[in-house]
């Protein structure tokens, strides 16, 4: 049975997820996995309008996955934790494995289709 401390872990861990459910999000954390941006460096290398940027920025700033610090008048971004990184790598590596197995079960299929 899950006690009151770990549905509260699990809740904390959803959030983060739901975090990460969101394409533009992981684009940004990709351009970020090695060193720390500007957000105009960040609209030129994703696409997006700085406000965009920004409210992606403010929702990981608020799940601690980016930290922010000023130099100056600019404000540079990076990641809060290098184990994200890890994290994303893993599920790009679930990915690429149901994408294989996906990929096996077509050419079966199609293999049989031809017999």
């Amino acid at each position: 049975m899950v006690t009151p401390a770990e549905r509260q872990v699990l809740r904390r861990q959803s959030e983060i997820c739901k975090t990460l459910a969101n394409p533009k999000r992981l684009e940004i954390l990709h351009e970020l996995r090695d060193c720390e941006k500007k957000v105009g460096e960040l609209c030129l290398a994703t696409g997006l309008r700085q406000a965009t940027v920004s409210q992606h920025l403010a929702i990981m700033r608020h799940r601690k996955m980016v930290t922010e610090r000023r130099a100056g008048n600019t404000v540079l971004y990076r990641i809060a934790d290098k184990r994200i990184n890890k994290a994303c790598d893993i599920m790009r590596e679930v990915l690429m494995r149901q994408a294989s197995e996906d990929s096996k079960f077509v050419q079966l299929v199609s293999a049989s289709g031809r017999s």
